[in-house]
């Protein structure tokens, strides 16, 4: 198992933590996922390496801004 963690921008509420863990959970691999709405932080535990791009549009989709690291 991997556990990587990344910011977030844009979260504001419960609808924003659900928005992102549902398109970020939907990714190949991906089994589970972890939001902190106050520090913008998301943990994403896979099976793999999870692919940045995937990940970036998934957050996208979701309608929030991955910080670049």
């Amino acid at each position: 198992m991997i556990t990587q963690s990344y910011q977030v921008k844009g979260m504001t509420c419960g609808h924003c933590v659900n928005a992102v863990s549902t398109e970020v959970g939907a990714l190949p691999g991906v089994t589970e996922v972890t939001v902190d709405l106050a520090s913008g932080a998301v943990t994403v535990t896979s099976n793999d390496p999870v692919d940045p791009e995937q990940l970036r549009a998934a957050v996208d989709e979701a309608g929030y801004e991955l910080v670049a690291s």
